[in-house]
């Protein structure tokens, strides 16, 4: 049922993996490491269809929902490194149409950091929309903030990759979508099977399908989320709910289905391996990195990140969390990595991966069905922490 190896002095993580399978009613999943630019762990397991039974393979790809922001935050960051970006620049200096409604102060840094009030899009948006890159951002630079910018933050969770797709539009001089510049500049350079969008003739026989769920399992499963997440996720007037309800889907499976896989969708639409989005994080985290990262981005990306005026309690999640150029912080009771330094993103369902410069350390994890917690899935986690422990040390503790 397992494949895949670790490297001597990390058979603990492989311990850990085994007992999601016999004790945490794992289906399908993946998990990798890389320290010092070297791949330590790389397991894999299970099924990667529920309906066949057919086997979690060593190149099984799967949709990794949020998971998906930290790459796309990586596009943005080899921009910065290049010189076309400035976190500090209002958006609208780049993109002029995003200054409608208001939105003429916001910087880069703020939408990135979810704190532009962005969360929710009113133009009803579908598949055919979102193929339509220009037809798209026309639709989202007339969105009004649903708060002043920079005074409160909320999660971006389904608008902040298209966000960040048209910027990358309009930085690159070649005018490439986030999908295409991400597999120019970051996964040809790297080898990695990481894809935003994948091509009709992308083979099925490589792809993990997402466990569908009855609604009433689901409705079981909502006791993991926040209680005043889940509540609000009952009310259709509440941000909370309609942060999520464009596109219109009946459930999270349905981006895993043909007309969603084709087009891209940076929020929560990669497709990648576990193996090969922790290689692409281990750039990130390496001494000196990859792609050309400048010392300039690393700073940015591993300095403190900053508080919108109102704190840190997340509007839309109801939750105290931090968000920084696209990427989530170590914060409150959500601690990783080694230290503060650690960037990475969570995703829906128990998807993880992230990067430590602080040890040269990154992690993923992926898989097929479906978990409610926001972080620290109980099958993702005990994996994240038998891979410190093998490190001779801890992650940053709940307390700092």
């Amino acid at each position: 049922m397992i494949g895949g190896s670790v490297a001597p002095g990390f058979e603990d993580v492989q311990r850990e993996f085994e007992r999601n399978f016999d004790q945490r009613r794992e289906l399908g999943a993946a998990c990798a490491a890389y320290v010092g630019g070297e791949k330590v762990v790389d397991l894999w397991g299970g099924v990667r269809d529920a309906r066949t039974r057919s086997p979690w393979e060593r190149d099984t790809m799967v949709l990794v929902y949020s998971t998906s922001k930290g790459l796309s935050a990586m596009t943005l960051a080899l921009a910065h490194s290049r010189g076309w970006l400035d976190y500090d620049e209002r958006v609208a200096t780049y993109w002029p149409e995003f200054a409608e409604a208001g939105k003429e102060d916001v910087t880069v840094r703020q939408l990135l950091a979810h704190q532009a009030g962005l969360p929710v899009v009113d133009e009803p948006l579908d598949a055919l929309v979102l193929a339509d890159h220009d037809r798209l951002a026309e639709a989202i630079a007339g969105q009004r903030p649903a708060w002043k910018p920079g005074h409160r933050h909320g999660y971006h969770g389904v608008s902040l990759g298209w966000y960040e797709g048209e910027l990358v539009r309009r930085l690159d001089p070649a005018g490439r979508t986030l999908g295409r510049f991400f597999a120019e500049e970051i996964a040809g350079p790297l080898g990695l099977d990481i894809v935003f969008g994948a091509p009709e003739d992308f083979p099925r026989s490589r792809l993990a399908r997402i466990e569908r769920v009855p609604a009433w399992k689901a409705l079981r499963g909502a006791r993991d989320l926040p209680a005043p997440m889940a509540v609000a996720m009952l009310n259709p007037r509440s941000i909370t709910y309609r942060a999520f309800a464009n596109p219109r889907i009946r459930r999270p499976a349905d981006l895993d289905t043909s007309q969603y896989r084709r087009v891209e969708f940076p929020a929560g639409g990669a497709l990648g391996s576990a193996r090969d989005i922790a290689r692409a994080y281990s750039a990130f985290a390496a001494d000196p990195p990859e792609l050309g990262l400048a010392a300039e981005t690393m700073e940015q990306l591993t300095r403190p990140p900053e508080p919108p005026r109102r704190g840190w309690r997340d509007v839309v999640l109801k939750v105290e969390n931090a968000w920084s150029l696209g990427f989530a912080r170590p914060h409150g009771e959500f601690r990783f990595g080694a230290s503060e330094r650690s960037f990475g993103h969570p995703g829906a369902g128990g998807s993880f991966a992230f990067a430590d410069p602080e040890r040269g350390v990154s992690f993923a994890y992926v898989m097929n069905r479906m978990g409610l917690h926001l972080v620290d899935d109980p099958r993702e986690k005990p994996l994240r922490d038998a891979l410190y422990r093998c490190l001779g040390g801890a992650p940053v503790s709940q307390s700092a």
